[in-house]
């Protein structure tokens, strides 16, 4: 008899989708059986696995019979819709969207953070994946965590296009594009005039899709919609999610989330007040030993977290450790990870190897 577990992913045609397929390969995760599942436009499309090629199924309440684990990356309201489904069908559910984030009866899990809340998972029989700016934090924030409990958090996040999808990919793609054709046809040594409003960065006639300004060359401090408090939706996930995933609601958390035209991997600037002194040195120290976290800190020699450095590998990296000179018992960080592996896939299959 064949070994292993009967795996679905929802959304499988999607970047993080395709992300959780390639990690259960590079993993080894015991899969028996695999199934992909997405919208009727791509049913019929194949997606390889372990060299075999396999064709994407509708996504429907009948689609989890049999099936164990089911990875989900559909987006929220599917996952209202048909998560209930998987689990009622037997299978545990990691689900990847915010639908089930701050439900009281599904665990928010990163591994190395709080892997024993997995067994609140028979609750529901869901199990939610973070926010991709929350997860990176919190792998970092805690080893210090435990060894001073933290008060304040204050959190600058300059996340990647590949956190809005594929679309907004290719909208950055295509804004260079159209740049680069741009300053070809006006000469490189042209000017902009003043009164045209134009700039060196300025793209052109554009129909943006992805994010209401132009995303090439800018930066757009507007994550999700905001709330009647002036903050963002991803603002407020962050606080409320590192409340939840830390076990402790009386952190306080302010953050700024931020959009920057980068294709893979966030980056965040965190400063932290702990109850008593932590300092750089015994940062460094604690950190270097942390799971799933790698220290990357030498200002002198140019060595510290780069987006580009952090693409396509699990590792969160973290640098410029430095007291606070504003705050005794204050510390800065630089934390970077890539969104769609730590950030999504690689969490959610982590998730599911505690399950196994």
């Amino acid at each position: 008899m064949s070994t292993g577990f009967s795996v679905a992913v929802a959304g499988a045609t999607g970047a993080v989708g395709q992300m959780m397929i390639r990690v259960l390969e590079e993993r080894d995760f015991p899969v028996r059986e695999i199934k992909f599942l997405a919208s009727e436009r791509s049913v019929g499309k194949k997606l390889k696995f372990k060299g075999e090629e396999i064709p994407v199924q509708k996504l429907d309440h009948d689609s989890f019979k049999g099936v164990e684990i089911a990875l989900f990356s559909a987006g929220g309201d599917r996952s209202k819709t048909y998560a209930p489904s998987a689990a009622k069908a037997g299978a545990t559910v990691i689900d990847n969207s915010s639908a089930w984030r701050m439900d009281p009866d599904v665990p928010l899990i990163v591994p190395e953070v709080n892997p024993h809340a997995v067994k609140e998972a028979s609750k529901k029989g869901i199990i939610a994946n973070p926010n991709c700016s929350t997860i990176q934090m919190v792998v970092v924030l805690k080893p210090l965590y435990d060894y001073s409990k933290i008060k304040r958090i204050v959190v600058s996040t300059y996340q990647a296009v590949s956190g809005t999808g594929l679309k907004a990919i290719r909208e950055l793609e295509e804004q260079v594009l159209m740049w680069t054709d741009r300053r070809r046809r006006e000469g490189e040594n042209v000017a902009p005039k003043a009164s045209s409003g134009m700039s060196y960065g300025y793209v052109g006639e554009y129909e943006y899709n992805a994010y209401p300004h132009q995303i090439a060359f800018n930066c757009l401090p507007h994550i999700d919609v905001f709330q009647e408090n002036g903050y963002t939706k991803e603002e407020m996930k962050m606080v409320n999610e590192t409340r939840k995933i830390l076990e402790d609601p009386d952190i306080m958390v302010s953050a700024t989330c931020v959009r920057v035209p980068v294709f893979y991997s966030h980056s965040e600037a965190v400063n932290i007040e702990f109850e008593k002194k932590v300092g750089a040195e015994k940062a460094r120290d604690i950190l270097s030993k942390a799971s799933g976290v790698k220290v990357v800190d030498n200002p002198e020699k140019f060595q510290y977290p780069l987006a580009l450095v952090a693409e396509d590998q699990d590792l969160t990296l973290v640098g410029r450790i430095r007291d606070d000179i504003s705050n005794p018992n204050g510390l800065d960080l630089w934390i970077v990870a890539d969104n769609i592996r730590k950030g999504a896939a690689t969490n959610a299959v982590q998730i599911a190897e505690l399950l196994v």
